[in-house]
């Protein structure tokens, strides 16, 4: 398929989620998106899917394209959720921020890793430990505000269990772009 055809049926596919909360906003008032939210939420689907396309392109395994698909979704996953409602206390919670951090090492690790899947295994484990470190040195930095916003919904075992949630999935994906080094030409199994 076309890089053409990709990017408009991408755009039919992102304007068509967005109508699920156009529509729910008929219905309920428990629904409530701004103009700004539809952009943001248009910005990141079709982004995603575009990232997804053009990366999923080297591919020359199953398991590379699985293994792409996984660490896009985990990504636009991590974003969405931590603009939904934050990670750390609420969405406004400055500690949240940090986690541009962990999107910051995905993505300098898939520039050193050229795409090569032994190199993205690399990076995505660097990830899932960047992600580790996203609560640490959130309760370094703001302790008392992290303790006081986080006691009425479970606390400190709460951040630390989407956060290790977050890096299971990101092992995962790096586990299958080991896989996929395994499997594929031996250009692919080299380190990047």
């Amino acid at each position: 398929m076309t890089l053409t055809k990709s990017v408009t049926r991408l755009a039919v596919a992102t304007a068509f989620l967005l109508l699920i909360p156009l529509v729910a906003m008929q219905f309920t008032p428990e629904v409530v998106w701004t103009l700004s939210d539809f952009v943001v939420a248009g910005l990141l689907l079709f982004g995603a899917g575009l990232t997804f396309e053009l990366a999923a392109r080297q591919a020359n395994t199953p398991a590379y394209r699985v293994a792409v698909g996984v660490t896009v979704a985990v990504a636009l996953f991590l974003v969405w959720t931590n603009l939904a409602v934050g990670l750390i206390g609420s969405e406004n919670n400055p500690a949240n921020l940090l986690y541009g951090g962990v999107l910051g090492v995905l993505f300098i690790g898939t520039i050193v890793a050229r795409l090569q899947p032994r190199g993205m295994s690399h990076a995505l484990f660097a990830t899932a430990l960047a992600q580790m470190a996203v609560p640490v040195l959130a309760l370094l930095i703001w302790k008392p505000l992290i303790i006081a916003e986080e006691a009425p919904i479970g606390g400190i075992v709460h951040v630390l269990g989407v956060n290790v949630f977050f890096a299971a999935l990101w092992v995962g994906a790096a586990l299958l772009f080991r896989r996929a080094s395994a499997g594929g030409s031996p250009q692919n199994r080299q380190l990047a």
